[in-house]
């Protein structure tokens, strides 16, 4: 069993970044595609942006040209920058991960880490 662990969360202001973390217990053939969702209050989670172990990257239309997924294969670890971070952006914020990148962005992975909250202030 894989074990996801999110950090990185917390309480910014408008226009800020943070960096969100998420480390998989363990190296895992079975672990191709990492993502995260967010999942604001009363909303559906949502997909936020997925990268595989070779690079293939999607993000949500919402978050493009201010959040940017990277990931660390050697230490089994991916990450999401936040830039001109918004109200809006506010949600607790879901690692997950699983083998088929089809998974992870239809949102029925494996693994999910228990998520992490981000708020936005105006």
């Amino acid at each position: 069993q894989v074990q996801l662990v999110e950090s990185g969360g917390g309480l910014v202001q408008a226009g800020g970044s943070l960096r969100l973390s998420c480390a998989a217990s363990r190296s895992s053939f079975s672990i191709n595609a990492m993502g995260w969702y967010r999942q604001a209050p009363g909303k559906q989670r949502v997909l936020v942006a997925t990268i595989t172990k070779g690079g293939i990257i999607n993000y949500a239309d919402s978050v493009k040209g201010r959040f940017t997924i990277s990931r660390d294969n050697a230490k089994n670890t991916v990450y999401l920058q936040m830039n001109n971070l918004k109200p809006e952006d506010s949600a607790v914020y879901y690692c997950n991960a699983d083998r088929r990148l089809e998974a992870v962005l239809s949102g029925v992975s494996d693994y999910w880490g228990q998520g992490i909250q981000v708020t936005v202030s105006s």
